[in-house]
């Protein structure tokens, strides 16, 4: 499966478990750690904790293996790597801190119209 349909799929589990302010970095030219950088906030632990569950789900569901999921227990910063795909779900005070879209500036973001919905 190609990183832009693994990418979609991601975003659309995002999307069902109500995340906030989805933003899809296209990392291609920016890093050689993948193709897309996906990140999201949840409101509280427990909404993070389902977000990064339904991506994990979606997944696999989709035979898509799942590398690893750091920082599930805390819920305040959860990574679940796809291999090509890194989804970074947030606690919103922990992702207006981190604030990687400024970090990662040079990678265009990626439009998500058709995703959501």
């Amino acid at each position: 499966m190609e990183s832009k349909e693994l990418v979609t799929i991601a975003a659309k589990a995002c999307d069902e478990k109500r995340a906030n302010d989805i933003v899809v970095l296209d990392m291609a030219d920016v890093s050689l750690v993948a193709d897309y950088f996906l990140i999201c906030e949840g409101t509280n632990e427990r909404q993070v904790q389902a977000i990064a569950r339904e991506v994990k789900d979606k997944a696999e569901e989709n035979e898509i293996e799942v590398k690893r999921m750091e920082g599930f227990d805390k819920a305040r910063w959860i990574l679940v790597d796809l291999n090509g795909v890194v989804c970074h779900i947030f606690h919103k005070d922990e992702r207006h801190y981190y604030n990687l879209e400024r970090l990662w500036g040079d990678a265009s973001t990626v439009s998500l119209e058709g995703i959501e919905g």
